[in-house]
């Protein structure tokens, strides 16, 4: 089964965690993974705005030979790609007008994409504001969407699926004071038929519940997770908990 029918398939909302493969030790991987095995995760998504150790292929052997979840590189450049994962979200940030995040890192990861085989799901990525400033904002040099401005990020997401992109993901990023908002959420999951992924400032089950009710069909959560391991049953419950449309 490819992993984006998994996506794909609206019986359950979904649950992907986000690893940074710089933060966690192997002992803390393993943990994360039984974490999530018990909770029935539905993905790890791996990556981060900026690596500064070799630990990406290393974490993802990691995880692979701990379960049977699918492992994404969720990747923030172009040199985060290795051969050992599952699959691949090639993000194209489009509410952005930086050049190099549309197409121009894609261009050189791309033969080496092709070599190792990976699957590939193309990816319309979205910053949202979140009140703060984000490393994937800094990184990108783009500005985010405003938060309260749900017909930009309404046209952009119809813009990216009439592109061919087969995934929407709104992102408040890493730490969000303020999350995605549900109207917006329920503004671009009207209007697109392709899967919609919300990340970024998703703190409590009851705020992923509610991310899911308005419209998301995968909820990411990272920091949430990191300070507060143990609430991983909760927010996988408060997820898949909600019925699918």
């Amino acid at each position: 089964m490819a992993i984006y029918d998994k996506f794909t398939d609206r019986s359950r909302k979904k649950l992907a965690v986000l690893i940074d493969p710089d933060k966690p030790t192997d002992a803390q991987i393993i943990s994360i993974v039984e974490k999530a095995k018990a909770a029935d995760v539905d993905f790890f998504f791996v990556g981060g705005s900026l690596l500064v150790t070799d630990s990406l292929d290393h974490c993802i052997k990691l995880i692979k030979a701990n379960c049977d979840i699918p492992v994404l590189i969720f990747p923030g450049n172009s040199l985060q790609i290795s051969k050992y994962c599952d699959g691949f979200l090639l993000l194209s940030l489009i509410s952005g007008r930086n050049a190099e995040m549309l197409i121009g890192r894609h261009v050189i990861a791309a033969p080496y994409l092709k070599l190792y085989g990976n699957e590939i799901i193309p990816t319309g990525y979205m910053l949202i504001d979140s009140g703060k400033a984000t490393s994937v904002s800094y990184m990108s040099d783009t500005t985010p969407i405003p938060h309260d401005k749900d017909d930009i990020a309404l046209c952009t997401a119809i813009a990216g699926e009439m592109l061919g992109l087969k995934l929407i993901y709104l992102e408040a990023g890493s730490g969000a004071l303020i999350p995605v908002s549900t109207s917006m959420i329920s503004k671009v999951s009207q209007m697109i038929k392709i899967p919609l992924i919300v990340g970024g400032g998703i703190k409590t089950p009851e705020m992923a519940a509610e991310a899911v009710k308005a419209g998301a069909d995968v909820i990411v959560i990272g920091t949430a997770f990191e300070k507060e391991p143990d609430m991983l049953k909760q927010f996988a419950e408060a997820i898949h908990g909600v019925l699918s449309d």
